[in-house]
């Protein structure tokens, strides 16, 4: 297929904000359900889907990009590649460009036969259906993607186009028409997919992927939410408070400690209720995300026994405590021996090497962020002896503290 190097990463982009590019070669299968998740079918019944390949045909000119809007209000930009050897449609979409409501399904399809069982359906395809606020960007995109399979904008053209997949549809759309009960295929696969999503950005989370994570959050940022509330920004909080929980479960099953695990969840508990917009949800979820990866990136004690992960945990917990390889394994109830080879074997550091890097990573963000006195800093990293926490600190750092607050202070100046 021409173009499709081209093609393949804009699917890739597309995908990552939750838009579908699909692919219809009239030579081989027809369009199916996949494309709108079988909405045409719900609204006309027996819908055939092979017959859009004959439409785009009939309807679709060489060398011109269609904006497309159908009945539901859903927009899809669809064309025919630039190619003398096979005739491949590209269609995408859908999406919404306004947020559609559960009360406002009655009068949108007003004119077909409808139950509360479709119009739940319906609801449910909105949830899935992508909301752009700005269409620019993607119009942005494929006009970028037509000058390259083109050769330059002035080859091919954007056009407005009524929907004309459904033109001339022999079916009856009057609301006294009678219908069987629709098989719930498109709210089946709106949830199937939600779920999937999820677990993908758990999965994500739970390996430390920042980046991707962020990512697959827009699969989530795209969607319109479930109105469960007529309070738009208590929408948003109870989406994010779901968020917040995911997430929770997704670095617990990267062996992070409950105990930190807890701590961040409430923290983003609070602040969830105090965001005052949409906007501000919108901005805090992106944020838990990024902290949660980090929290994996920094406490995960997957591949650690259980007795290295307590000792870890009880590190992680308190710094300024008796960390000593003896008081450590008299909490455990082990022989110190044994700990120490056990703590070497599974962490690649003494005990002893382990604590006091930590303290002194926990000493070099207190000098970068407070304006605390080096020997209280000592006393917070647990080590109360300031000429042995200068001597540590020089060890792990290449200075003293001293030199390295002063370095700081000099990097400040000139910035």
């Amino acid at each position: 297929m021409k173009f499709e190097a081209e093609l393949n990463f804009t699917k890739d982009l597309l995908t990552n904000f939750h838009l579908t590019l699909t692919l219809v070669n009239i030579a081989s299968a027809p369009p199916s359900l996949s494309l709108d998740l079988g909405l045409r079918r719900l609204l006309f019944p027996g819908f055939d889907y092979g017959r859009i390949s004959g439409m785009l045909e009939r309807f679709c000119l060489p060398d011109t990009i269609y904006r497309m809007e159908d009945l539901s209000l859903c927009h899809y930009l669809l064309f025919l590649i630039p190619d003398e050897n096979e005739k491949i449609y590209a269609i995408i979409g859908p999406y919404t460009l306004t947020a559609v409501s559960p009360e406002a399904l009655p009068d949108i399809f007003s004119g077909f036969a409808h139950s509360p069982d479709v119009l739940l359906q319906l609801e449910k395809y909105y949830q899935e259906i992508p909301l752009l606020m700005d269409e620019n960007r993607l119009l942005t995109l494929v006009y970028t993607l037509g000058s390259r399979m083109w050769g330059s904008a002035e080859r091919f053209s954007f056009q407005d186009t009524p929907d004309f997949t459904v033109a001339d549809y022999p079916f009856p759309r009057a609301a006294s028409a009678a219908r069987e009960m629709p098989e719930p295929f498109l709210s089946m696969h709106v949830l199937e997919k939600r779920y999937s999503d999820e677990n993908e950005l758990m999965r994500a989370v739970a390996a430390g992927q920042n980046h991707r994570a962020d990512v697959l959050l827009n699969n989530f940022t795209t969607r319109q939410m479930e109105q469960r509330s007529t309070d738009l920004l208590r929408n948003a909080k109870n989406y994010a408070v779901i968020l917040n929980t995911l997430l929770r479960k997704a670095v617990e099953s990267a062996a992070v400690h409950p105990l930190h695990i807890d701590n961040i969840s409430a923290r983003y508990a609070r602040r969830i209720e105090l965001c005052v917009s949409p906007k501000a949800i919108e901005a805090l979820n992106r944020d838990m995300v990024h902290h949660y990866c980090l929290l994996v990136q920094n406490h995960s004690l997957q591949g650690y026994s259980l007795l290295v992960r307590k000792v870890l945990t009880r590190i992680d917990s308190d710094l300024t405590s008796d960390l000593s390889l003896s008081a450590q394994a008299k909490l455990l109830n082990i022989n110190s021996s044994y700990l120490s080879s056990l703590f070497k074997k599974e962490t690649g550091n003494t005990l002893t090497e382990y604590v006091n890097r930590k303290r002194i990573q926990h000493a070099v963000f207190l000098l970068n962020t407070t304006p605390m006195q080096i020997q209280v800093i000592a006393q917070h990293c647990g080590i109360p002896d300031v000429n042995y926490f200068t001597k540590t600190f020089k060890k792990f750092i290449g200075t003293t503290p001293k030199e390295y607050r002063d370095s700081i202070k000099d990097r400040a100046k000139k910035n």
